[in-house]
């Protein structure tokens, strides 16, 4: 934890530092209070009545390893579903009295109301999940131009059935008796981002050069897995009874780190169309959610993104407020506390990064106080208990 200040330091900080002190290490909240003014915030973050700034900072199974003392086991707790809901019970013991609340999900799924899995984007793209430092990863399918070509042919060709392709053998029987249950199979609303996505399938440098080089090639790339996304989602579509007069279903989200990869006039040619048509087909009106999380420096693409209309997004640590709001002026923005400030438990940072968002959107609002990017473990929960007292003194509207 550090508590270091400089002569410079806002006054707000060195009070909370102060209080937490004094309530052994425990920061002021009045816990019913704040989160009935959280939930009127999270209603609406641009409303003239919006209470306080709103809380986002709500957990993750990542942070129960150091909250519990326990020795990391990620691979178990990935695969391993009764024994995450058994890490998650305890640590909502703690959360419950730290902070009001239990954040982490408890009930195990029943295996009779699931679907059976279905094949993925990835899977259209032959690209295999591997267990690798603390996660899965997809690995690579194709590693030069000549094998990118025969690639897109073989998803060209498996495209013209996909939903043979993607539904598994017993998927008919399994949604009669799941439909008479009333349990509707799950839509594709939600992806990888195209950048990612497509430095996953064939590499990251692989594609820089290949858009810089081998702009037709990469052009049919960025078509095809637009393709495969549309056609993804239009099999679903189909099993779940979903069209566009429907009044549920509309949205869709990405999670594209490594757009910052692209300059702007990369993006414009390879990411950007892939969005553009997504939104237009799954989140034509408004109201829908169109979402986007990068925690990358991706800062030189918001001209580009902001013609995407988005209602959220959750973008680098590096990258302000202000910046954002600038670019996308009716945009909620979840952020922008640097994930590793929560991490190493920097109370300082964590109050002043928290009270420089809210400075910055106090007159526009529009914000979601979070981290830009995962929590990761370290992060504790009378870390989240500071931001929150930070919000209830110094962060109403």
């Amino acid at each position: 934890m550090s508590t270091s200040l400089s002569s410079h330091t806002d006054t707000r900080v060195q009070w909370l530092l102060d209080q937490m002190q004094q309530h052994n290490g425990m920061a002021p909240v009045d816990l019913q209070r704040f989160w009935e003014d959280d939930a009127k915030a999270k209603r609406d973050t641009f409303a003239l009545d919006c209470p306080q700034v709103a809380c986002g900072v709500m957990m993750s199974t990542e942070a129960v390893w150091d909250e519990l003392g326990l020795d990391e086991n990620w691979q178990r707790q990935e695969e391993d579903i009764a024994y995450r809901i058994h890490l998650n019970r305890h640590y909502n013991d703690i959360s419950e009295k730290v902070v009001g609340k239990r954040l982490l999900l408890e009930k195990i799924p029943d295996p009779q109301k699931q679907y059976p899995q279905v094949k993925t984007l990835a899977d259209i793209f032959e690209a295999k999940q591997e267990w690798h430092i603390w996660s899965y990863w997809l690995k690579q399918s194709a590693d030069t131009p000549e094998e990118l070509e025969a690639l897109l042919d073989r998803v060209e060709r498996r495209l013209v059935n996909l939903r043979e392709f993607v539904l598994p053998p017993q998927w008919e029987s399994d949604k009669q008796r799941l439909l008479a249950m009333g349990i509707k199979p799950n839509l594709y609303r939600g992806q990888r981002g195209p950048v990612t996505f497509a430095t996953s399938i064939f590499g990251t440098e692989n594609l820089l050069y290949l858009i810089m080089d081998q702009p037709e090639l990469a052009g049919r790339f960025r078509d095809l897995i637009l393709q495969a996304m549309l056609g993804l989602a239009q099999v679903m579509d189909q099993e779940a009874g979903w069209d566009e007069h429907c009044d549920w279903g509309r949205g869709f989200g990405f999670a594209d780190d490594n757009c910052a990869l692209l300059t702007p006039d990369m993006y414009e040619f390879f990411g950007y169309p892939i969005l553009n048509a997504i939104f237009e087909r799954y989140a034509p009106l408004p109201g829908d959610d169109r979402y986007q999380h990068s925690d990358s420096d991706m800062g030189h693409l918001l001209p580009i993104l902001g013609r995407l209309n988005f209602t959220g997004v959750n973008f680098g640590p590096n990258i302000r407020v202000s910046h954002i709001r600038k670019h996308m002026p009716n945009t909620e923005i979840h952020g922008t506390i640097a994930p590793f400030t929560f991490s190493r438990d920097d109370h300082v940072g964590l109050i002043t990064e928290a009270l420089r968002d809210f400075d910055e959107a106090r007159e526009c609002k529009g914000l979601k106080l979070a981290t830009a990017g995962s929590i990761n473990n370290g992060s504790r929960l009378t870390g989240m208990r500071l931001i929150m007292s930070a919000i209830q003194h110094f962060g109403q509207y």
